[in-house]
């Protein structure tokens, strides 16, 4: 575990030296505080229309805005993970430090861990970001708080699964645009799987519905813990460091 401290701290380092991590924190952070402030003044507006016609309009911030929000920085992450991913591994070999990595004395496994929770540590920060908007609706509101909570678990678990595969895309490159673009590719993929069950039930539809990161995601923002969802974003996250150790081991015969 010491071992992945020090890449994990190395690579949270090299993110806040650069200008990588503030500019991709302020974009989520601007792109995402316009989504908040479109969905609270849509929500005023609603109540106060209805309330000038004289209709009685239910209110639900959870379902109204909390809901639709989460499910909005889950598509801001379409974009965010492949450019945190992109230079994992990509800028390693770019510089010729992939060379000294394979011939560490520090196990595949312990370096890929550590930079891939760098990568989640850094999406966390950007969550970290998105929580202080909704503080407002916690003070101003009564908003139920297990949808809330829940909601960011499934996020950090997707966001976990797709990194994991960013992850192991990065070591295939050493060019961070084809890396950051495949993920991109691999991610929308993921994303759009589902829409097949819109016109077809036979059961190769159903499977590939189910390898949609959107479906397992729902149940959290609606605040239900599912097993299997659990077991999916767990299941992606073990192949996608799984696959990226085989990757490195590769490397490290060819050094």
């Amino acid at each position: 575990m010491r071992n992945v401290w020090i890449i994990l701290r190395k690579e949270l380092r090299s993110y806040f030296v650069s200008p990588v991590a503030y500019l991709l924190l302020t974009m989520f952070a601007v792109i995402f505080g316009f989504f908040f402030w479109n969905a609270l003044g849509y929500f005023v507006f609603v109540g106060m229309e209805s309330q000038l016609r004289g209709q009685s309009f239910p209110m639900n911030i959870n379902e109204q805005i909390i809901r639709p929000l989460l499910s909005n920085i889950s598509i801001i992450g379409l974009f965010m993970i492949p450019l945190i991913s992109m230079r994992l591994f990509a800028e390693e070999k770019r510089t010729g430090t992939i060379e000294l990595l394979a011939t560490s004395p520090i196990r595949d496994s312990e370096i890929i861990i550590g930079k891939w929770l760098a990568a989640v540590g850094l999406y966390s920060f950007m969550l970290l970001f998105s929580a202080l908007n909704f503080l407002f609706l916690f003070v101003y509101g009564k908003p139920d708080w297990k949808p809330f909570v829940l909601g960011y678990l499934g996020l950090l678990l997707q966001a976990g699964g797709l990194l994991a595969l960013g992850t192991l895309i990065s070591t295939m490159t050493k060019n961070q645009i084809i890396a950051g673009a495949a993920t991109f590719a691999v991610c929308l993929m993921l994303w759009v799987l589902d829409w097949v069950t819109g016109y077809e039930t036979a059961t190769w539809a159903r499977v590939l519905a189910y390898m949609s990161v959107i479906p397992h995601f729902d149940s959290f923002a609606k605040g239900v813990v599912n097993t299997k969802d659990i077991i999916f974003y767990a299941s992606v996250i073990f192949l996608g460091l799984f696959l990226t150790t085989r990757s490195m081991e590769s490397l490290r015969w060819r050094s």
